[in-house]
């Protein structure tokens, strides 16, 4: 195990090192901040802890089985790795695994495959696919009592008490420190192409949105683009829109994509058909949410110091929040899974608590997460939505359960978790 100066990095080369490295920290009370690629620190809470793991080193592709659509590999391996090899054989996440890293000021290609399990990210295909959650299989790794256990396995099956992978996804290593995962993989599509409405504000887009939601033409991204953001697209067809971009994604077989896009844009009166490149580009800025990156997509024109927060509601009331975010605050929006996401660019400065008129737009039922923002700002903020007490109390016996002492990124969700 490589270990650098004391307060600072241990860095395990096998999951027996990271066990030993952890009841090192067991043993001296010494909390620790876990990271992989650590291309995500900046979202969520900053964790307050002298020593670091990182368990980058724990890297590679132990076992991948194209025909049983799984692969398994250290928690440490690149993203930049994986999806080339599953490229390879046609093969995909098909939770649509977003880059983070330009948006949090990073280089892009940074995340692990840990970092991404442990943060629960996916992007557009969700409505279609689920979540990161709905594609981890099994985990390996460390908990709080130095432990190295398993849980879960290469197959989905029924279990009792807690589904532990599941449990483990979105947990922001406060749980367990991940040393392998196995995830489900899944065919990749054929053919893309992407329908583009031109010009409708956000209740029509949203109306067509819901509509093609509803149809039979299995649509697998449903974003709206306002005319702002839009024109600072990479992409040509959404850039020359003249004005806002509704955008409806099919894919598949090619000869099924033909036919299913020849009959949603009869029926959504859309204006233009974006061809494979171009859809697949606009998907990957709406994905890493590059319009608020800062040059991560079209002229970069974007204020980088904005803070972005990310919210979830129900989709009928996405316009209506929109709308009330940018009356109470400096603030661009645009909007994916057909109205049920929204990504918030809010100026920073403004009078009163910007965590308070964030959440004030939202419905009772929706909920709201402080994604970039200066490391102050976020250890005073309520970065993830507050809990009610008796969730809060119930996060608490989990965290006590995998991680009694509170080694393991004291903080990061919640105070005191």
């Amino acid at each position: 195990m490589t270990t650098e100066a004391a307060g600072s990095t241990l860095k395990p080369e096998t999951p027996a090192q990271a066990a030993e490295a952890v009841r090192w920290a067991l043993s001296a009370n010494e909390p620790l901040e876990i990271l992989g690629g650590g291309s995500r620190r900046g979202f969520g809470r900053p964790v307050r802890a002298a020593h670091r793991l990182d368990l980058s080193a724990l890297a590679g592709v132990t076992d991948y089985e194209p025909e049983e659509l799984v692969l398994t590999a250290g928690a440490g391996t690149p993203m930049a790795v994986i999806l080339p090899m599953l490229a390879e054989r046609r093969q995909q996440l098909s939770f649509e695994p977003p880059d983070y890293g330009p948006l949090l000021g990073r280089p892009a290609g940074q995340g692990t495959l840990g970092g991404l399990i442990a943060c629960g990210l996916g992007g557009p295909r969700r409505i279609k696919d689920g979540s990161a959650r709905d594609h981890t299989l099994g985990i390996q790794g460390v908990n709080g009592r130095g432990e190295l256990y398993r849980g879960g396995g290469k197959v989905v099956k029924n279990v009792t008490g807690y589904d532990v992978p599941k449990l483990m996804t979105g947990s922001f290593g406060t749980l367990t420190a991940l040393t392998e995962l196995t995830v489900k993989v899944l065919p990749a599509p054929e053919e893309t192409r992407t329908l583009l409405l031109a010009g409708r504000d956000e209740a029509a887009a949203v109306a067509a949105l819901t509509r093609a939601m509803q149809s039979p033409y299995e649509v697998s991204g449903a974003a709206h683009l306002p005319a702002g953001i839009a024109a600072r697209s990479s992409v040509p067809g959404v850039a020359g829109a003249g004005g806002a971009a509704t955008l409806v994604r099919l894919e598949g077989f090619a000869p099924s994509v033909t036919a299913r896009v020849a009959a949603l844009r009869e029926e959504l009166g859309a204006d233009a058909v974006l061809e494979r490149e171009e859809s697949l580009a606009v998907w990957r800025e709406v994905r890493d949410v590059a319009f608020f990156a800062g040059g991560g997509a079209g002229d970069g024109a974007m204020d980088v110091a904005r803070h972005v927060w990310k919210l979830s509601v129900p989709p009928a009331d996405g316009p209506r929040v929109a709308e009330a975010l940018r009356r109470a605050l400096d603030a661009e929006v645009y909007l994916d899974w057909a109205g049920g996401l929204l990504w918030a660019a809010v100026a920073p400065g403004g009078d009163g608590d910007e965590g308070a008129a964030v959440r004030a737009a939202m419905p009772g039922s929706g909920h709201a997460t402080l994604v970039r923002a200066p490391e102050a700002v976020r250890a005073a903020a309520d970065v993830f939505q507050p809990l009610p007490e008796p969730l809060l109390a119930l996060t608490r016996r989990v965290k006590a359960g995998f991680d009694p002492r509170g080694l393991f990124n004291p903080g990061r969700m919640y105070p005191g978790v």
